[in-house]
């Protein structure tokens, strides 16, 4: 076989392949918008109002909407009440709060 063969056949290989994955994209990005769309009915038919990740503790429901105090609210030292604790970390610092 000759080199020029061989070369020929490893670019129709890869033009199949890239357009193989355009299609495969296309198709992805589709699904993923139908999918968009069903979920935003659900919250529209259950009337969900924000994310919970874990039913415990109100630190732990929806990390973004936490102070990062609320797990020390009974003491700085305390233990942790609820094992999802352990597993969300506090919310980063946001950029519009001042530290002394």
């Amino acid at each position: 076989m000759r080199k020029s063969s061989i070369f020929i056949i490893v670019t129709a290989v890869n033009i199949l392949l890239i357009g193989l994955l355009t299609v495969h994209a296309r198709y992805s990005q589709a699904m993923a918008a139908t999918a968009l769309r069903e979920r935003a009915e659900m919250v529209r038919t259950l009337q969900l109002t924000d994310l919970c990740l874990f039913t415990e503790a109100r630190y732990t429901r929806n990390p973004a909407m936490a102070d990062r105090f609320a797990p020390f609210q009974d003491h700085p030292g305390a233990m942790e009440h609820f094992p999802s604790g352990s597993l969300v970390t506090p919310p980063s610092k946001r950029i519009h709060e001042f530290s002394p």
